[in-house]
């Protein structure tokens, strides 16, 4: 199958595979989403996956394929997510699997990877650096290279979503899907135009790293100079080769947001939907907020492709979120060191509706006068505006501001 199309057939072949093996996630209405956007918003549950991400599918589809070509085992690259679809399928097939994972990688998905019987090797600082590592070890072993995303096996068992989707929801007008290397999306557009062809296909990609983007943009697959994103599971520096063909072919438009707009996703999933979705997997709610694309009283499905978020990444990015939403607020002003100076600025954000989360009182910084101490505010909030109306307060009594980031 190398180096050509990915086929409806090979997709149906797929799910014959993956009977047993992955879920069938659903697919859930989302209220909330919908009065937001003015969209009519569900929203595919892969987060809810085994392994925690769509990757089971595609890797579970290779492996299960190869037959007497896993001799040696196999080997593979990945942020994470992919790496915990390898180990889970070469452990079912009873085959050895070596992972390459970045330094950086979070270390809930390296230990999760470890879980599932895989050996896991640490090199580089991207993506990309693990991809060159992986190579290497492959043409010293033998091992058949499980490709995270440029292999239309892959492809194809991704592409299974793409089925489901379609069964649950015929009358589906626009999909929103996440891009990394665009395995993902490849096989998901397959499977709905060739059965669907009026339905929208847009990839969304991070502005930190818009490699398919920029290979739709210059007419080839190039390697960006680097790709830095809270969405590790999408900081990919370089598109596939087939995948960059199947997504010219098959998709309607690529749209990017950044970091605070996927912090803000996160965010509205957690609190609203009440699920826990990784930055990657957050994209396409960020879009459909953000309106990068216009599908108002459209019917909109959105990919969830993951949920593999490290916890101590999460209150960083949840922090990050309550900023963009104005319901965080840090700031930063000198009271008169003397009784009754604090109370008067606890006051005034009190009948201002701010709740205070955590305070510093400092009078000892060397660069605070003497009689003078510094003091820095945690606030929650209730929105942007409430934010402004609690600065231009505290201004109007003289105090004098440093708003924290």
């Amino acid at each position: 199958m190398a180096n050509r199309f990915v086929t409806l057939k090979d997709i149906l072949a797929a799910r014959e595979r993956l009977q047993g093996i992955s879920r069938r996630t659903t697919l859930e209405p989302a209220e909330f989403f919908s009065q937001m956007t003015g969209s009519t918003v569900f929203l595919k549950l892969e987060n809810l996956q085994k392994t925690g991400s769509f990757k089971l599918r595609g890797a579970y589809n290779k492996i299960a394929s190869l037959g007497k070509d896993a001799g040696k085992g196999v080997v593979a690259a990945s942020a994470g997510n992919h790496a915990q679809g390898v180990a889970l399928a070469s452990s079912q097939a009873s085959i050895p699997a070596t992972i390459v994972m970045p330094e950086g990688a979070p270390i809930t998905k390296v230990e999760r990877t470890r879980s599932y019987g895989a050996n896991v090797v640490l090199a580089g600082q991207g993506y990309d650096d693990a991809f060159r590592r992986a190579r290497e070890i492959q043409r010293e072993t033998g091992a058949v290279f499980v490709h995270a995303f440029d292999d239309p096996l892959v492809i194809a068992g991704q592409g299974t979503i793409g089925l489901e989707l379609l069964e649950d929801l015929p009358e589906v007008e626009a999909v929103l899907v996440p891009i990394g290397g665009g395995g993902l999306i490849s096989g998901i557009a397959c499977a709905i135009k060739e059965q669907r062809p009026q339905v929208q296909m847009i990839g969304v990609e991070a502005s930190g790293a818009p490699c398919m983007l920029e290979a739709c943009r210059i007419g080839k697959a190039h390697e960006l100079a680097s790709a830095q994103t809270i969405a590790d599971g999408i900081a990919v520096r370089r598109v596939g080769d087939l995948t960059f063909e199947m997504v010219q072919h098959y998709v309607d438009q690529i749209v990017t947001v950044d970091d605070e707009e996927i912090a803000w996703a996160i965010l509205m999933l957690l609190e609203s939907a009440k699920l826990v979705v990784e930055g990657a997997g957050a994209v396409g709610i960020a879009a459909l907020l953000h309106k990068k694309c216009d599908l108002y009283g459209k019917k909109v499905a959105v990919i969830l492709s993951g949920g593999n978020i490290d916890v101590n990444v999460i209150s960083i990015i949840i922090e990050r979120g309550l900023v963009k939403a104005g319901r965080y607020l840090r700031l930063r002003t000198i009271v008169t060191d003397k009784p009754g100076s604090l109370q008067k600025l606890l006051s005034a954000l009190a009948t201002g509706g701010a709740n205070v989360i955590s305070i510093t009182h400092d009078r000892i910084k060397p660069n605070v006068p003497l009689k003078q101490a510094e003091v820095e505010i945690s606030l929650e909030t209730r929105n942007a505006g409430h934010v402004e109306e609690i600065v231009r307060s505290l201004e109007q009594m003289g105090y004098v501001l440093g708003i924290l980031k």
